[in-house]
């Protein structure tokens, strides 16, 4: 029998803009056995008799949809997440975010206006999530999905396109820098500030923190703190992914930015044309789904890049991240 049909406790569905790619569906949708109203208690205990189960779906699709229970609140949405007892991982970067209820946190609050591009969760950083899981309260009345792509997809083209290009950065590696305001600026979608970044008013303290994940820093005579990381990895592969070459760098995100900057390690520069076709790519191969409100979203963040869509208020999406 099919894997993926061989839980009784759950019916798969489907949802706009899933794909098949490579044999998979993504997302994978699960919906209740049967017709009606499920309350979350009932999925509770349907996740607890199903825990490898379900953790070896979020692998073998990379992103698993819940679709169809009771979730109302972030209290709930956090039963949801300790039901499998995965380690929690505090979010470290610069969006800016409130705990909402204990391992639930709100998503990027910059504006809905501005999209936030793509990437893999904390992929800078020497401990990044494995899992990034979204919970959406409040969908927006236009707009406000959260679009992500199968990250082999984007490797697969690139080598395909620049095979010389890709050979290069792989081997030199990347160089980002990012600049930390001295304040909390929930006006831009990288607005957080370096205190709460590091979690400390200490600069001295910021400073070994942030060696600890793997950063050197430079203050700046404004009071923020330029962010400096490299080399870092083009690609990854991880255990238990078919082999595959997930596109684990954020150079189209931060390449050319106001606060950020990508270059190879050795300070070259990557060209334009090549980190203009590369967005392309990501955009080309995205899947494009829309939030219903109940909606938990499993995505497998060694395996899949994710973003936000430019949204009408209200929108109220919370997240969790676990090792």
């Amino acid at each position: 029998m099919d894997m993926e049909l061989s839980c009784k406790d759950f019916k798969v569905g489907k949802c706009e803009g899933e794909k098949q790619i490579d044999g998979e569906t993504l997302p994978l949708v699960l919906q209740p056995p049967s017709e009606g109203k499920s309350e979350v208690k009932s999925l509770l205990e349907a996740l607890d008799r199903n825990k490898e189960w379900f953790d070896d779906m979020i692998t073998k699709n990379s992103a698993v949809l819940l679709r169809g229970f009771d979730v109302q609140n972030a209290v709930e949405f956090n039963d949801v997440i300790e039901t499998f007892g995965w380690e929690d991982i505090r979010y470290v970067g610069p969006a800016p975010r409130t705990h909402v209820h204990k391992r639930v946190w709100t998503a990027n609050e910059g504006p809905l206006s501005e999209f936030i591009y793509y990437h893999h969760e904390m992929v800078l950083i020497k401990e990044f999530p494995k899992k990034v899981i979204l919970f959406c309260e409040v969908p927006s009345p236009e707009g406000g999905e959260t679009p992500f792509v199968p990250s082999f997809r984007v490797t697969e083209r690139m080598v395909q396109e620049f095979p010389e290009m890709v050979e290069e950065l792989e081997k030199k590696g990347l160089r980002y820098t990012f600049t930390a305001l001295s304040n909390d600026n929930t006006g831009s979608m990288r607005g957080r500030g370096w205190q709460d970044a590091f979690a400390t008013t200490d600069p001295a303290e910021a400073e070994r923190r942030a060696k600890a994940l793997g950063m050197d820093v430079e203050w700046l005579a404004d009071g923020g703190v330029k962010t400096i990381l490299g080399p870092r990895c083009l690609t990854r592969v991880f255990e238990g992914r078919k082999g595959r070459r997930m596109w684990f760098n954020t150079l189209v995100g931060m390449h050319g930015k106001d606060l950020s900057s990508a270059t190879m390690a050795d300070g070259s520069e990557i060209p334009a044309d090549v980190v203009k076709r590369c967005e392309e790519i990501i955009e080309e191969e995205s899947i494009q789904f829309k939030w219903q409100k109940g909606d938990v979203l499993f995505l497998d963040n060694y395996a899949t890049l994710h973003g936000r869509r430019p949204a009408l208020p209200p929108r109220k999406v919370l997240v969790a991240t676990c090792k």
